[in-house]
């Protein structure tokens, strides 16, 4: 999928190497949505990968001196639905990012990558574009600052030029008095793109709202705001009347297409409903009900952080060996550098309990831990596991004895074909470790990235209900 592979510990490395490659080089940070372009060929002329995921202190989500609130390009999904600042001050964005793939997606998908992607379907623009936010984009020529709603100039196309990276995500604290949430049509409940989404933030002045926005996705070439539902609102209070009549103007700014989600003449009523249901959540103040108070993140006890940098820039090209450490076991291997880590893995070091169900970060049947984070495997570039740590199925357990996620898992009668057995139980390992005795909603949060075929999740489900009462994390991760 690429000839050349670079790991750099500093921006500043970043911008040369992109600077010297011209439009054949490409940003890594989570790579969920830049793996499957370039295996679909979206990406035509990419050669060269630059991975900027050991750069320190990029994912960080903090408020500056005149209240702007900032996101680094290393910012994942679950940072932001878990970042206690966000959730208080931009629900919506909370929210949005919360309902983005999977926790294994979640936990590698950073919110720049989402907003570069430039898909009209995305969940974290909309919600973004109603807050006001701006981008800072920087090349080796220095930084220009750009307005998330000029950023945009179709669909995967934006105004960033080939030599920038984008390194900050800003928009201002919302005044006391502002509430906003997101709300999203998919076909299933989880892993699904939207067919249509909406973000909506007012600022209230008591009863009357003094501002809005009200922003859609998937209905038109780009995210769009519905400019005259906005100012219908200005003025006037949450009555049953002014809803109604807000969200047939939110439906009127929908230009959408037909496609294999959903009709044009569909979509434009879900804006419709959508924009109906998310005032009056907004209005009865019932908002933050669907969004737990403490999600489950599969992230473990380093809440996805990065590691400390690389000493220096490594080049992975053929002859270069990822130097890793996987159940616990130091490897150096000649190979891999053009691969993702779940062929690594099963290909170059023989583990092979990891399997391809779809290749797409759909099933999770690839789940595995990097650096104590659950993530799909298929959806890592191999060389991304150089110097970290990494648990397979094959690590857990030890001394000749199962995990009790995996002893719960044979008691229940868990496993059918069990193709997909192995990922289930690394995102339960990876559940119980955050929480000893998980809800019935933990458990399905936890395995919303997993997908069995042969639909018995009744079983799994009471699996993991009993590996808690087990004792939950028992020994893993080092294979024993």
């Amino acid at each position: 999928m690429w000839k050349r592979y670079f790991t750099v510990p500093t921006l500043d490395e970043a911008l040369e190497l992109l600077s010297d490659r011209g439009g054949e080089a490409r940003i890594v940070a989570g790579a969920t949505d830049l793996m499957l372009e370039l295996e679909r060929g979206q990406r035509p002329g990419i050669d060269t990968l630059i991975d900027i995921t050991r750069i320190p202190d990029l994912d960080s989500i903090e408020e500056d001196s005149q209240g702007w609130v900032h996101i680094g390009p290393l910012a994942t999904h679950n940072h932001c639905a878990g970042s206690q600042l966000i959730v208080e001050h931009a629900f919506a964005l909370a929210q949005a990012c919360w309902q983005v793939g999977a926790p294994q997606i979640r936990n590698r998908g950073t919110v720049a990558g989402n907003l570069i992607t430039a898909s009209p379907a995305n969940d974290s623009i909309p919600a973004l574009m109603a807050l006001g936010a701006k981008i800072t984009l920087r090349s080796a020529k220095g930084d220009r600052v750009i307005p998330i709603d000029a950023f945009y100039e179709g669909v995967r196309r934006t105004v960033m030029h080939d030599d920038e990276i984008l390194v900050d995500i800003a928009f201002p604290n919302p005044p006391d008095g502002t509430r906003s949430t997101f709300f999203k049509l998919g076909l299933r409940r989880a892993q699904a793109i939207s067919v249509v989404n909406a973000a909506l933030a007012l600022q209230m002045d008591g009863e009357v709202v003094r501002s809005a926005g009200i922003t859609l996705g998937s209905v038109a070439p780009t995210v769009i705001h519905a400019d005259e539902a906005e100012e219908f609102l200005v003025g006037k209070q949450l009555s049953k009347e002014t809803i109604e009549q807000a969200a047939i103007l939110a439906a009127a700014a929908a230009k959408p297409i037909d496609d294999l989600r959903g009709s044009a003449g569909y979509r434009s009523e879900m804006v419709r409903i959508c924009t109906l249901r998310g005032l009056r959540s907004l209005m009865r103040g019932t908002e933050r009900l669907e969004v737990p108070d403490e999600p489950v993140m599969l992230w473990g006890a380093g809440e996805g952080h990065q590691i400390e940098r690389l000493p220096e820039v490594v080049e992975h090209i053929p002859g270069t060996k990822i130097e890793t450490t996987v159940n616990g076991k130091a490897y150096s291997v000649d190979g891999g550098h053009e691969k993702s880590l779940l062929r690594f893995l099963r290909e170059d070091l023989g583990l092979t309990g990891s399997k391809e169900g779809c290749a797409e970060g759909e099933c999770g049947a690839c789940t595995v831990f990097l650096d104590g984070a659950a993530v799909m495997a298929c959806l890592v570039p191999a060389p991304r596991a150089h110097g970290a740590e990494i648990v397979t199925i094959e690590g857990l357990g030890g001394n000749g004895k199962l995990h009790p996620v995996q002893r719960a898992f044979v008691e229940e009668g868990a496993v059918q074909c069990g193709y997909c057995t192995p990922g289930f139980i690394m995102s339960g390992v990876k559940l119980l470790e955050e929480k000893s005795q998980p809800s019935r909603s933990d458990i399905e949060q936890a395995i919303a990235g997993n997908l069995c075929r042969c639909t018995g999740y009744y079983k799994i489900i009471s699996a993991l209900e009993l590996a808690s009462r087990f004792g939950g994390q028992g020994t893993g991760g080092t294979g024993g």
